[in-house]
């Protein structure tokens, strides 16, 4: 398929023919590279590069790739991870610290304290926790599920899907915790977590990236997470940081019990460490 541009010159050099014919037959390949990566493979200066994409009426290289990522049919994590890539084409990785912190501080304005502290006493108050996670959002459950037990919170990672997790929702009671993770839209597995709750009586904790939830998907409590815009390769740092702050801030309300806790590890490891 032809590929159109802001301004198609009459004429273009031999070296502009082959990098536009290089970008229409590898359009994918060519939304992950950097100008520089694009040069070395069709042996040319970055400069060339540069005159090219000025030269069929973009501004520069990344306006370029936005051109070809508007015409090419790419649909779900590959294309946020194009759209991230080209944002920070040739210096990805100071991009990349720039949105983190980004995330951060826009984590930071609209996270509500209150619901905040509500998090935290929910959690010493729980007679026990349950945490559920899918995808990408296993990994923050996989952290809080360590952090929480190793200051003596009574927590179980629950199933990922399927009947499994039926069997451990069905030992969840009045006096219980379960928390989940939707940010982006609440799963099927959350509505089920959700609904099972009218039966059982425990209280849900939602880490979400959303500000809005119809009645029967709002937990009873929701932490506000961002993670990027739609379309763009989402962060978990933010996530990860509330998970930090979350635990230390029960930590912090279970006072001495934390610390005795913490305190049974680390004789645990002094004594049999050395044979693990």
């Amino acid at each position: 398929m032809c590929l159109s541009f802001p301004q198609m010159p009459e004429k273009l050099t031999a070296t502009e023919k082959t990098i536009l014919e290089y970008i229409a037959g590898h359009r994918n390949d060519f939304l992950f590279l950097t100008i520089g990566q694009l040069a070395g493979i069709l042996d040319v200066s970055e400069a060339t590069v540069s005159r090219f994409a000025r030269h069929v009426g973009c501004s520069d290289f990344k306006h370029l790739k936005k051109v070809v990522m508007d015409q090419t049919a790419q649909e779900g994590p590959a294309r946020k991870v194009a759209n991230t890539l080209a944002a920070g084409d040739g210096a990805l990785l100071e991009h990349w610290m720039e949105r983190q912190r980004d995330c951060l501080e826009r984590t930071q304005e609209l996270l509500e304290q209150e619901a905040f502290d509500r998090a935290v006493q929910a959690v010493c108050t729980a007679r026990r926790v349950f945490v559920y996670g899918k995808n990408a959002s296993r990994s923050m459950a996989q952290l809080l599920t360590f952090r929480l037990r190793r200051i003596g919170i009574d927590v179980r990672e629950m199933a990922s899907g399927g009947t499994e997790l039926l069997e451990s929702l069905a030992t969840v009671g009045a006096e219980d915790l379960v928390i989940f993770f939707g940010f982006s839209k609440v799963s099927a597995e959350g509505r089920v977590i959700l609904d099972c709750r009218r039966r059982a009586g425990y209280t849900t904790l939602l880490f979400t990236g959303q500000f809005y939830h119809e009645r029967a998907q709002q937990a009873d409590i929701s932490l506000y997470v961002y993670r990027g815009e739609e379309g763009e390769f989402h962060s978990m740092c933010a996530a990860a940081a509330v998970i930090d702050a979350l635990v230390l801030a029960v930590s912090s309300e279970l006072g001495a019990a934390a610390v005795a806790s913490l305190d049974a590890v680390r004789a645990l490891k002094e004594t049999y460490g050395p044979q693990l």
